[in-house]
């Protein structure tokens, strides 16, 4: 349900993809906020949204600086409005809803090469999932991280990396991209970064005893449980085309080696 809208959002690019990833960011704040404050939620929503809010608008108007200055105070003052033992885990929220909403949007503001990142992160995060998840259970073996995810194994693992590798190389060739063995090294590194994602939100989620984030999509959890990898992912994706490309083509800067 969420892909054919988050594809057609990137090609589309604007008002419309900021849109999407901004009510996404807000989605995965509010299931956060959910699992982990246990008391005045509401106030704590209100002082993360209102930072996520001005941060998208900064980011969007190419003041990333002071869209992370922002979720900064944000998370601060989401931290002074929890409970002491909550603190830490409350203003986590909103710097891991922040980077889910300005991490696409800095991707996707390359001109040039932005939609095709955006696509090129897609495939990556859904074939490692899907291939992790199907080939997991089919060969089963030894737990990856058993204390953290008792279900999910190196074979999945394993699999989901290879998949996500195979995916990548076929988009390189279609666009014509020649470096195929920095495409594959970034493929396994984005896909080290979504499993880790996985993990992550499986920590939280057994900490506070929880099955799933939410229960917005039926039999699929939260918002959160579909984009847990896309967000660590994204991060270090943006991370790596600002490095390489600037503000000017982040989009390039990943892809073009």
């Amino acid at each position: 349900m969420l892909a054919p809208l988050a594809i057609g959002a990137a090609y589309v690019g604007d008002w419309p993809f900021v849109l999407f990833w901004g009510v996404a960011a807000m989605g995965v704040l509010w299931e956060w906020t959910s699992l982990v404050a246990r008391a005045d939620q509401r106030s704590l929503l209100g002082a993360g949204g209102a930072a996520l809010v001005l941060a998208l608008a900064l980011a969007v108007t190419g003041h990333l600086l002071a869209a992370i200055i922002v979720l900064a105070m944000g998370t601060m003052g989401a931290a002074s409005l929890a409970l002491a033992e909550q603190r830490i885990w409350v203003a986590g929220g909103v710097p891991y809803a922040g980077a889910l909403a300005l991490a696409p949007i800095v991707l996707r503001s390359d001109s040039e090469d932005g939609f095709l990142a955006m696509v090129f992160l897609f495939a990556i995060v859904w074939a490692t999932d899907i291939a992790a998840y199907f080939i997991g259970r089919a060969v089963g073996g030894p737990k990856l991280v058993p204390q953290m995810s008792p279900n999910k194994t190196w074979a999945g693992a394993l699999g989901g990396m290879g998949a996500a590798v195979i995916v990548a190389l076929a988009l390189a060739k279609a666009a014509a991209l020649t470096d195929l063995f920095a495409i594959a090294m970034l493929a396994v590194v984005l896909s080290v970064c979504a499993q880790g994602g996985d993990l992550f939100e499986s920590v939280l989620k057994r900490r506070f005893g929880a099955k799933d984030s939410g229960r917005l999509i039926p039999g699929h959890g939260g918002l959160m449980d579909r984009l847990d990898g896309f967000v660590t992912a994204s991060v270090v994706a943006v991370l790596i085309g600002l490095a390489r490309g600037g503000f000017e083509a982040p989009g390039r800067g990943l892809l073009v080696w």
